[in-house]
């Protein structure tokens, strides 16, 4: 270990991996350490299920009727891909979708008056939906239209909407919609969390509904993926890409010092030795005193026995309960998969609800969401701090991730990951980066 690297890596989350995959592609020498047995840190999937139970201190451990504890990966964060979004073009990029299976997610669904009907985003759907009077439908779909044809580089499609300066809340009054529309666009298609947007200019969340309709058009269930056996697949496969291009991997390896001179880091301390170092990449449980603390997420795991009441028998789907709906300031989400992507025994669905916590009591803020799993086997509650770094990295070169979200995607976590690429090669982040060079270690491009 007492070597010379370019960058070391402290942690297996998701956004280290896929830092470390771009940077050993770029040929930098990597080193990647965690103090955990395994892959996936905060963004790990938890198998067998004693182990799961363990970690939240149920000693019993888990009764016969839940089936063999190998048959269940349990994420500890719940995220989906977007089929279109950023996570997919890295990966297709990087072709570490050759280690990895996907399904595409059976449904989405938005909560509306205690009940749940399913997110409309075509037109087709959106003339059919539940959701919306007939007058309110023919305004939607010329809404849903206006946002396909929008081009931010061709004024002919701007209808009068300036994309920099015209706030959503004036397209939303442009096109005469209701607050039940407005709330479901803004919470189950462009996906905010907040109702903060109304007021910011339109070009961002058009983009996020262009995005959501491109996701939805290329498989047509839904717009998400999900990687059978679990999210933890996701950074063990990126962190075979680093391998194969050298990078060093070393798992239950303890931290005991970063070292620094004259405010710059210069390496890590590990039982011992030292590994020294121009770059230092890690999550914010490395460096207690860089980050600071940003709001809490609750998550609540629940095992179930029956797929989701009015879901279709959906063997999984998203479920989005706006803020509004609960007088709430954040929305709750619920992600839910099954036996169907291995990660559960079969005829078992693991369903997680999600939101910021706003209160001192946040199990009761995730009531309206646990409401709609009811029977509820087994729950597993984590309330987790959020922490963000308190500096760019510019002087110390130590650059740290943010937590991961209460959001049901992967978009902020690859937008942090752009920004660190950014700040360490002061350069942007560019997907062509991330390309396999043509004949890598293995040949594997003459296939």
């Amino acid at each position: 270990m007492d070597e010379e690297y370019d960058v070391i890596v402290l942690g297996t989350g998701l956004t280290e991996c896929i830092l470390s995959g771009i940077m050993s592609v770029n040929g930098k020498k990597v080193l990647h350490m965690d103090r955990n047995p395994y892959y996936g840190g905060e963004s790990s999937s938890i198998t067998p299920l004693e182990e799961l139970y363990k970690r939240f201190q149920l000693l019993e451990g888990p009764p016969e009727s839940m089936g063999r504890g190998r048959d269940w990966n349990v994420d500890l964060i719940p995220k989906f891909l977007m089929a279109n979004g950023q996570l997919v073009k890295m990966l297709l990029y990087t072709e570490v979708t050759r280690y990895l299976d996907f399904k595409v997610v059976e449904g989405s669904f938005v909560y509306k008056g205690g009940k749940i009907y399913k997110v409309p985003s075509t037109e087709t759907e959106a003339l059919a939906s539940n959701l919306m009077g007939m007058f309110e439908k023919r305004r939607f779909r010329k809404f849903l239209v206006f946002v396909a044809n929008f081009d931010e580089n061709d004024p002919k499609t701007f209808e009068g909407v300036d994309p920099q300066t015209t706030s959503m809340r004036d397209v939303y009054r442009k096109f005469d919609l209701g607050q039940d529309v407005i709330d479901f666009t803004g919470h189950a298609l462009a996906l905010y969390r907040t109702d903060d947007y109304l007021d910011q200019p339109c070009l961002e969340t058009i983009n996020r509904i262009k995005l959501y309709s491109e996701s939805l058009a290329r498989y047509g269930k839904s717009p998400y993926l999900y990687p059978l056996y679990g999210l933890g697949e996701l950074p063990q496969g990126f962190a075979r890409l680093s391998a194969i291009y050298g990078g060093t991997y070393m798992l239950n390896k303890p931290v005991d010092d970063i070292i620094m001179e004259n405010g710059k880091v210069v390496g890590v301390k590990s039982e011992g030795e030292v590994a020294r170092c121009k770059q230092l990449i890690c999550d914010p449980s490395y460096v207690p005193d860089r980050v600071r603390k940003a709001g809490q997420v609750i998550r609540i795991i629940c095992i179930l026995s029956h797929p989701i009441k009015n879901t279709n028998d959906a063997n999984s789907c998203q479920i989005i309960i706006p803020q509004n709906q609960v007088n709430r300031k954040s929305d709750i989400y619920v992600c839910m998969i099954s036996y169907a992507h291995n990660v559960a025994a079969q005829g078992k669905y693991i369903a997680i609800a999600s939101t910021t916590v706003e209160t001192t009591e946040p199990e009761k803020e995730v009531e309206p969401a646990l409401e709609l799993l009811e029977p509820i086997d087994q729950k597993f509650v984590a309330i987790s701090d959020l922490y963000e770094p308190i500096d760019d990295g510019s002087e110390s070169q130590v650059f740290c991730s943010c937590s991961y979200d209460a959001t049901t995607h992967f978009e902020t976590t690859c937008n942090d990951i752009k920004d660190i690429y950014k700040r360490m090669a002061g350069s942007a982040f560019d997907f062509e980066n991330m390309k396999r060079k043509q004949n890598d270690v293995f040949g594997e491009a003459d296939q």
